[in-house]
């Protein structure tokens, strides 16, 4: 593993106003990405976290230069993305696709390895925890273990960019465990990590920045703890009789979601809702500090007031 030939600090990924919409079946477009702006510097381990359909992997498609935006523009190391994938500064652990089906695991090494000069086979293998699956056939991988394939053919091009999209989808805990420790690894040799995840314990413990994304716009860009602080309050919940929840009438309370008989709601002033849900016969009203994942369903979901 060489060090990345970025320098600290560098630009790595300039992303200016950019749009994405696509046609639908019956003729009318879908707004997938409305006005982004992203700057990610050398170095830098920034998540992508928002709902489904939110835009990430859009996004994601732009920087890698696979699609190209409708407005706006996208640098990657300066240059045009899809340059920078195609010379190996920049490469992708996707969701699915681009394996031999067919092949063995060290075949379909080989055959991707052709396309880098001196690429160390062994190494990338080893550091995605596959050697033992050297003669396994692709299409007789788990999906766990076909996503660190993916990751051992990521890191062939020794790239100074890794892009990850829902990277250990279908991965156990303890390949999940072991995937993001090499990516850590990689991490403090300097590479710039970008990735999007819908597991939030893997963006509180990793990621330097968390870019949060919804319907199409950046909603929150900083780090994990001031996306707490930016939703504000804590989370308030009781268990409330039938009718009291269209009642509350505070402004800017949120419903965060209602399981096992108890409501959970969001208000900045946490306090003024606990006093209100009182008013309301609310029983067993508890208030609890923000975790991430309260953070993002509040600042994910919309205010009940009209």
């Amino acid at each position: 593993m060489n060090a990345p030939i970025s320098t600290p600090g560098q630009t790595v990924i300039e992303a200016g106003s950019i749009s994405k919409s696509f046609r639908t079946a019956t003729g009318g477009r879908i707004e997938a990405v409305k006005d982004v702006s992203l700057t990610v510097r050398a170095g830098e381990i920034v998540a992508l976290l928002g709902p489904n359909g939110a835009g990430k992997s859009t996004t994601i498609d732009m920087i890698l230069g696979l699609t190209r935006p409708d407005a706006g523009s996208v640098r990657v190391f300066g240059g045009a993305p899809l340059e920078a994938s195609r010379s190996g500064r920049t490469a992708v652990v996707a969701q699915s696709g681009g394996l031999l089906a067919d092949s063995t695991v060290y075949q379909t090494m080989r055959v991707l390895a052709a396309l880098y000069p001196e690429p160390d086979i062994g190494s990338c293998m080893d550091r995605a925890g596959i050697i033992d699956l050297a003669d396994r056939q692709v299409a007789k991988c788990s999906g766990g273990e076909q996503q660190r394939l993916r990751f051992a053919l990521a890191l062939l091009p020794d790239p100074d960019l890794l892009i990850l999209d829902e990277p250990t989808a279908g991965m156990d805990v303890q390949a999940r465990h072991d995937f993001w420790r090499e990516i850590r690894v990689e991490a403090q040799a300097g590479r710039t990590i970008v990735f999007a995840t819908h597991y939030l314990e893997e963006v509180d413990e990793f990621a330097d920045r968390v870019v949060l994304i919804k319907e199409g716009r950046v909603i929150a860009d900083d780090s994990t703890d001031a996306i707490r602080t930016a939703a504000g309050g804590c989370v308030v919940s009781a268990e409330l009789a039938h009718g009291a929840l269209a009642r509350i009438g505070l402004p800017g309370t949120r419903l965060l979601e209602e399981r096992a008989g108890r409501t959970y709601l969001h208000n900045r002033d946490s306090d003024a809702l606990a006093r209100r849900l009182l008013e309301l016969g609310g029983r067993e009203i508890r208030v609890v500090p923000r975790s991430l994942d309260d953070a993002f369903l509040a600042l994910t979901s919309t205010t009940m007031e009209n």
